[in-house]
């Protein structure tokens, strides 16, 4: 990755563990991920808790390119507040929140599909 920890392109998502994940032909990032349609970004995020509106902001502001986000929250699932729900879903944003693992092997499938996909994906350690 660059050092504005982006990468150009929106791609699959080729391994994931130890705190990071591998993408685009072995790129490897460590930390949490957003995988937006202008491209692959870090995130400041490490724990359901942290996911707000503040932190969700670069999906906001490409939420008219998106039909679905899946949140990745990590080994296990939690909910997402609801408030949050609701300002996604009045940009007409579907929202999908599941552990950072099923998360992925849908944005996989989405992406191949080439659908209107996004993620944000909490790095997780060990992959179940």
């Amino acid at each position: 990755m660059t050092e504005t920890k982006h990468y150009p392109a929106q791609v699959g998502i080729d391994a994931y563990g130890n705190g990071g994940f591998r993408f685009g032909g072995g790129i490897s990032h460590r930390g949490s991920l957003l995988c937006l349609p202008q491209g692959m970004f870090a995130w400041d995020v490490s724990a359901p808790a942290e996911i707000t509106a503040e932190t969700l902001a670069p999906v906001f502001a490409v939420a008219d390119d998106i039909d679905v986000l899946l949140i990745g929250l990590g080994p296990d699932i939690a909910a997402i507040p609801r408030a949050l729900r609701d300002v996604l879903r009045e940009r007409r944003v579907i929202v999908e929140a599941v552990n950072t693992g099923s998360a992925i092997r849908t944005y996989n499938v989405l992406l191949a599909e080439e659908r209107a996909v996004a993620a944000a994906l909490i790095a997780v350690d060990r992959v179940r």
